[in-house]
């Protein structure tokens, strides 16, 4: 499964001189913080089935093996989804149970490409994209944040 990162770094500011000129280079990653926030995970197999995030993330959290993240998909409502989370003891990090609930409502197929922001306090805000890289929104007219109803799943519906 292929993910990419977005990391913060620092820009540093250039200085203009005579005869072109030159920029001060931002300082090595080595010594710049690590800030995972977002990233893309790409669905090649089964999109019902577990789904591993990118390492990097599971280390981002320092260590704290979640027991569950709540996912709230953009432009969908309020609803939060609860799905748990399971770690392979290496340091993976995966979305299991509740997963395919999510993924089914909003549309998650092969070919898809997920986008996940970390907002914090286990919530991660989540968009679809389809094969062609464009963007599937949903609205939902569910109003209930109540995640006891995943198992009448109700699909957020495209807009016309």
């Amino acid at each position: 499964m292929a993910s990419t990162c977005r990391t913060r770094t620092g820009r540093g500011r250039g200085r203009g001189g005579r005869g072109g000129g030159s920029s001060s280079l931002p300082p090595p990653p080595s010594i710049l913080p690590l800030i995972i926030e977002e990233f893309f995970i790409v669905v090649y197999e089964d999109p019902l089935v577990k789904k591993a995030l990118p390492k990097k993330f599971a280390d981002y959290l320092d260590g704290q093996e979640l027991a569950k993240v709540y996912l709230r998909a953009a432009d969908c409502g309020p609803r939060l989804w609860t799905v748990e989370v399971l770690f392979d003891g290496q340091g993976r990090m995966y979305l299991d149970k509740g997963w395919e609930n999510f993924a089914i409502a909003h549309g998650v197929d092969l070919g898809c490409y997920v986008h996940f922001k970390y907002e914090g306090n286990d919530v991660l805000t989540v968009k679809v994209f389809d094969g062609i890289m464009c963007r599937k929104y949903y609205y939902s007219d569910d109003e209930d944040t109540d995640d006891e109803s995943d198992d009448n799943v109700k699909p957020c519906i495209h807009p016309l």
